[in-house]
């Protein structure tokens, strides 16, 4: 079976059956591949950075021993929350770097960056001063945060529509794979490692999925649809012709740009020249683009109020309050969970992402959320864990309960969110629209990461409230996607604007000068 048959088997949506097989060809997965390792840049540092502070070597290192339980989850979160404040600063200015000089030149600008911040962690990890761990996580968070946002952006804009929700949550694999195998490199570590290796090792690997990402960029083409913003007709027929395997004259390649063409047109209708100042007006000021940079907005905080990153993060240690004992269980554990979120990843976007959609996948995961943050909850008020004693039967029906969490998440909002954020704006919009997502994102992953620990030491004993506010968060979600979120599962890009109400509006400054025209031949009305 071929590649597009296996995708017409396995998608179903009007436009799968109505595009030429041509179109679904390994170069545009290849392309989407390279791209993706700006997502494997986030998972890497969430899954190393973690098991790295929970090392008895690192905390011997860093003077741990004569801090209070305070002063430790303190010096914890200022550690992992500070790549956050990168990533947060580097989302404002990311749209503009993408708009001026291309997607693919800031991809590559952005490893460079990362690996720059690496090399300052490793040097910090090597002499044990944390000024320069805080400077190269900050630095490195530059490079991760504008990644966050580029990356699904450039895939949205290169890919074709009927497989554009599977391609895009390729960013959310990437980054689970990153986890999961940043977890497992720490393990590693842990068993066969000595010090100071065993914590120098996973912070240097951070650098390897930058490289990949430079070498991959280097070697893929801009977006299309960049090109077409700057009225680069010929490159963008060009880059189609490569990425979608038809000729130049094809019905596929002709309609395609032709609807990137009235796209264009249809924005500099409505606002006119795209200044910062134009482009903030259209974003806020027209009807159909400001209910997309709203649902962009509480989309990416509900992601974070999940709770996702607060596992993320910490996952050895909370495996550790739910009774594991030993560094090295908990590490695996935390392995393991790894394991379950990308495998998870991988059903939802061959399955889950064109065929049941993204409004859908988002409604059935957030109860199911909500149902095994309460249970784990609910273990840790009426049944915590003793230490010294071996977990309990209602311990390991906790502790299955964060595996299923994690399944859950990766088929709706951990890919889910990326997806609808990279392809409800506008063409003009979309790079201020995904940088101001991914800012969201950050902004609200730091709140996650610099509270957690606190949350656990103060929330009920080790923590168990965090569970129930998590899942409360769960529930309240599912309300504001029925309400509020609708299916964009088979819609081509140019045609978001007629799903959100844009056109209605085009129409109406038409019909305005010919209303004008009519009244004129008619004259003056007399009563």
């Amino acid at each position: 079976m071929g590649f597009a048959a296996f995708l017409r088997a396995v998608v179903r949506n009007d436009a799968m059956r109505s595009d030429s097989e041509a179109v679904y060809n390994g170069r545009t997965v290849a392309l989407v591949c390279c791209a993706c390792f700006g997502g494997m840049l986030f998972g890497w540092d969430t899954g190393a950075i973690g098991g790295v502070l929970a090392m008895d070597e690192t905390r011997r290192r860093f003077g741990y021993a004569d801090r209070s339980r305070a002063d430790k989850a303190n010096l914890d979160q200022n550690i992992v929350s500070t790549l956050q404040a990168g990533c947060f600063v580097a989302c404002l200015v990311t749209c503009w770097f993408a708009d001026a000089f291309g997607r693919r030149p800031s991809l590559v600008a952005s490893g460079l960056v990362t690996c720059a911040g690496v090399v300052l962690q490793a040097a910090s990890a090597a002499n044990g001063t944390l000024a320069v761990m805080y400077v190269g996580r900050f630095v490195a968070g530059l490079g991760v945060g504008a990644a966050s946002a580029l990356t699904p952006l450039y895939v949205s804009e290169c890919v074709p529509r009927a497989i554009r929700g599977g391609l895009t949550a390729f960013y959310q694999l990437f980054n689970v794979f990153g986890i999961m195998i940043a977890f497992w490199v720490n393990y590693g570590c842990v068993l066969h490692v000595g010090a100071p290796a065993v914590y120098i090792v996973p912070l240097a690997l951070q650098a390897l999925p930058a490289l990949l990402l430079i070498a991959g960029m280097l070697v893929s083409p801009e977006s299309p649809r960049w090109c077409a913003r700057k009225d680069d007709w010929d490159g963008t027929t060009r880059i189609l012709v490569k990425l979608r395997r038809l000729p130049a004259e094809s019905a596929y390649i002709s309609q395609e740009v032709q609807e990137m063409a009235d796209q264009l047109e249809h924005e500099r209708r409505l606002v006119g020249d795209a200044t910062f100042k134009t482009l903030m007006r259209e974003m806020w000021l027209v009807s159909a683009n400001r209910k997309r940079a709203v649902i962009t907005v509480v989309l990416m905080i509900c992601q974070q109020l999940t709770g996702v990153n607060a596992i993320n993060y910490y996952a050895p240690q909370i495996f550790s309050n739910l009774g594991m004992t030993g560094t090295d269980s908990s590490l695996f554990a935390t392995g393991v969970y790894g394991v379950v979120k990308t495998v998870s990843c991988i059903l939802f976007l061959v399955f889950v992402a064109d065929s049941l959609g993204r409004r859908r996948s988002l409604l059935w995961t957030s109860p199911m959320l909500m149902t095994v943050l309460f249970i784990i909850g609910i273990y840790g008020r009426a049944q915590p864990p003793v230490e010294g004693e071996p977990v309990s039967a209602f311990g390991y029906v906790a502790i299955t309960c964060i595996y299923l969490w994690a399944a859950f998440f990766q088929f709706g909002w951990g890919p889910a969110c990326w997806i609808l954020v990279s392809e409800i704006p506008t063409a003009r919009l979309r790079a201020v629209n995904l940088s101001l997502g991914a800012a969201t994102q950050w902004l609200f992953n730091f709140i996650m990461a610099r509270t957690v620990l606190t949350m656990q030491n103060t929330m009920g004993y080790k923590g168990y409230g965090m569970f129930f506010l998590f899942g409360s968060f769960d529930f309240f979600m599912g309300v504001f996607v029925y309400l509020f979120v609708p299916e964009t599962k088979g819609v081509s890009l140019e045609k978001m604007d007629e799903l959100f109400g844009m056109t209605d509006r085009v129409k109406q400054l038409d019909e305005e000068p010919e209303a004008g025209r009519a009244r004129e031949e008619r004259g003056p009305s007399v009563r």
